[in-house]
């Protein structure tokens, strides 16, 4: 709980059309060769954020090895499911299913809690968009919004006084730049400092659309709501 608590804040906004997903990332620096992040294939290679299935994106915060070996029992898991039905894995299921290994870790001696809570944002046919939230005890609960990491509960009263029923994806999206801007360690908004992910449906196909935004994307996302950073302000600057 210490490392989630120190963690970099990830937020997720369940809209009526769709559910917001952003992260503030901890390792930044100059050095630090995001050539792969910005080139590479779907944009699911961040350190926050992750591509679990077709209908379902999670933010992560806490200690980043536990979570990658999590999100990998989840993928494998979604698609057993797939497999098995020939339909993508229901958001809660799939909730459960790493819920009741988390809690399995709490159970036995020589054994420790995974050290990660995630934000699992999805979508299936029978309750339409969901965000959930799990801890390291595999306790887990559904919200329509709430923020995990460093300063949770700053963002969860910006949260309570901003949050409306009925909100909208695009909506969402300017609530969540907004609470990120003034609960975020760093005093300016970059892409080097920020992930970004949307889950909406396609228009034509009604399928699931997950959206990981790319480092070029955010800061275009950033200056169209107008908390652009600075040239000067970056300590990524070449």
């Amino acid at each position: 709980m210490e490392a989630i608590s120190h963690a970099g804040t990830v937020l997720g906004v369940l809209a009526k059309d769709g559910v917001v997903l952003a992260a503030e990332k901890k390792i930044t620096g100059k050095l630090l060769d995001l050539s792969i992040v910005k080139e590479g294939g779907y944009g699911g290679s961040g350190e926050k954020i992750f591509l679990v299935n077709n209908n379902v994106i999670c933010g992560v915060a806490g200690i980043t090895a536990d979570a990658n070996s999590l999100v990998n029992y989840a993928r494998s898991a979604a698609q057993r499911h797939l497999f098995s039905y020939n339909e993508d894995i229901p958001v809660e299921q799939l909730t459960q299913i790493l819920c009741d290994l988390k809690q399995g870790y709490t159970q036995y001696g020589g054994l420790r809690p995974f050290g990660v809570s995630l934000l699992y944002a999805g979508y299936d046919p029978h309750y339409n968009f969901q965000l959930y939230h799990s801890d390291p005890s595999g306790n887990y609960s559904g919200w329509k919004a709430t923020c995990i990491g460093a300063n949770n509960g700053t963002a969860q009263s910006l949260l309570k006084q901003e949050y409306k029923d009925e909100i909208t994806v695009e909506e969402a999206v300017a609530l969540v730049i907004k609470v990120m801007s003034k609960t975020m360690d760093s005093t300016t908004l970059g892409s080097e400092k920020l992930e970004f992910a949307t889950l909406t449906l396609d228009a034509t196909t009604k399928a699931p659309k997950a959206k990981i935004y790319r480092p070029a994307e955010v800061d275009a996302l950033l200056e169209k709501h107008g908390i652009a950073k600075k040239d000067d302000d970056s300590e990524m600057k070449p």
